[in-house]
């Protein structure tokens, strides 16, 4: 059944979708009635149309401007670099953070061919350039992975000497954790990363 396999390489090319979950939720929308087949047709459709960038941070948004960059009380002097919008999301929910952010939609991976002309570098030197306000600090709150720490040290060196200073966000031993259940390169980094009590 050709449209049926065509589907499936649909869905396979979702994020974290492999060969038997697209063949499930091929499955499942086979089964479903034309009202929930339409319905998420109609979702679909929706969203492509009215999300756009924000033209600030780049986060998703379906007004000119998302809500965090429209908000007034929002600390402009600090700007937290994200990698995907879904990033601003786990940050906020802690409340911890009060001021903006930057989504870059992608860390750089020479690996992979993806260098700083294809995430949202320049913009960041652009809007760090044209802020109407000082940027004291830029935090990156890139992945703790490989693309993520080639990014954050590229980032640290184009942003020296533009704002007040360029953290990196910790990382380590997750509270509650036991250190001996801890695997290597998390305890070099928590040891590394260490605070003054």
């Amino acid at each position: 059944m050709k449209s049926l396999d065509r589907f499936v390489r649909a869905l396979r090319r979702l994020p974290g979708v492999g060969p038997r979950q697209a063949e499930r939720f091929a499955t499942y929308f086979l089964r479903a009635s034309q009202g929930e087949t339409e319905e998420f047709m109609a979702a679909l459709a929706a969203v492509k149309q009215s999300i756009k960038l924000c033209p600030e941070c780049f986060s998703y948004s379906e007004a000119d401007r998302c809500p965090i960059c429209a908000d007034p009380d929002r600390d402009r002097g600090l700007i937290c670099v994200v990698e995907d919008p879904q990033d601003i999301e786990a940050i906020e929910k802690t409340g911890a953070y009060k001021g903006l952010y930057h989504v870059l939609h992608g860390a750089i991976s020479p690996v992979d061919g993806r260098g700083a002309e294809h995430v949202k570098v320049r913009e960041l030197l652009t809007r760090v350039q044209n802020s109407p306000t000082s940027i004291r600090e830029i935090i990156i709150a890139t992945d703790p992975d490989s693309e993520g720490e080639t990014t954050a040290l590229y980032l640290a060196d184009l942003l020296r000497g533009l704002v007040g200073q360029v953290t990196r966000i910790g990382y380590g031993v997750p509270l509650g954790g036991d250190l001996d259940y801890m695997d290597e390169m998390t305890l070099g980094y928590s040891l590394k990363g260490r605070t003054k009590l």
